[in-house]
């Protein structure tokens, strides 16, 4: 009878002890405002022994990098357009968006102009230099009536596609990160969302003119979620997005999105109809 306690002790002991060893180890990257949600998502996941580690970028040139190189699982900080810019200049990079998270509408700021009416002729202005978010800060620039784009303008288009520049701007195309520390300097600067609010800024308030985010337009700008191809069906992936959009990360996400963003879930053919379009 001891003999068989002893057994039955052992054996409860190797299953805790591989129970314990069967956690799935998960790196997310991110370079964003919704870090709430992540974190609830990071904490939810465990009862589905899913073991998930958040890893903070600044760059935003080297999430993808990351993710291609297996030193992340997933990121979770670009829009569709900067994905398509970026794999189109990067022709070995495998990665696919497999769910989408947040709209962060692009603004134009100003400690000199309270009213983008009022910008002076020869004003100096700033925006992104990266491909895709560069034509969506002139684009902005157009839609505010200070610029007029070439009629062929497309998501990767640049200040050489300026058609008309009637109060003769001076725009400079600079690093993402610096479109908010040049802010006293400039005259108008165009910040990304997720820019402007780890620089102080609010990005709902602060804007002297911002992105509609209800139109068509705007959908390649749709903040998503990316693994590398070949994990696209990833269970385990596909359980962490669906954990994103679960109402208790949800919650969470509201605590990060005071500043105007709103949050997304498109499904999968939605997803391929934005991708499809960029091609």
């Amino acid at each position: 009878m001891k003999r068989l306690f002893t057994l039955v002790l052992a054996f409860i002991f190797v299953l805790a002890a591989c129970g314990g060893g069967n956690n799935k180890k998960v790196t997310i990257g991110v370079a964003s405002n919704d870090t709430a949600a992540w974190e609830k998502v990071k904490e939810l996941a465990k009862k589905d022994h899913i073991d998930i580690e958040i890893k903070h970028f600044s760059d935003y040139n080297v999430p993808n990098k990351a993710l291609s190189d297996g030193d992340i699982d997933m990121n979770a900080f670009q829009h569709f357009a900067f994905l398509n810019a970026y794999k189109k200049a990067h022709k070995d990079a495998k990665i696919s968006a497999i769910s989408t998270t947040v709209l962060a509408p692009l603004g134009i700021y100003s400690k000199k102009v309270k009213n983008i009416k009022n910008v002076k002729d020869g004003a100096q202005v700033i925006i992104p230099n990266d491909v895709s978010n560069q034509a969506r800060a002139l684009k902005l620039l157009e839609a505010a009536g200070l610029i007029k784009l070439k009629d062929n303008f497309g998501l990767s288009g640049s200040i050489k596609d300026i058609k008309d520049n009637p109060k003769h701007l001076n725009i400079k195309a600079v690093d993402a990160q610096q479109t908010a520390r040049a802010l006293d300097d400039v005259d108008l600067s165009v910040i990304n969302n997720g820019v402007a609010t780890k620089s102080g800024l609010d990005a709902k308030k602060d804007p002297i003119y911002l992105e509609k985010s209800e139109s068509d337009a705007v959908k390649p700008y749709i903040n998503l979620v990316a693994v590398n191809d070949k994990d696209k069906d990833n269970k385990t992936y596909q359980k962490i997005v669906k954990l994103y959009h679960s109402k208790e990360a949800q919650e969470a996400l509201k605590k990060d999105i005071k500043d105007g963003e709103k949050s997304i879930n498109l499904s999968q053919k939605e997803i391929e109809e934005i991708e499809n379009s960029l091609k």
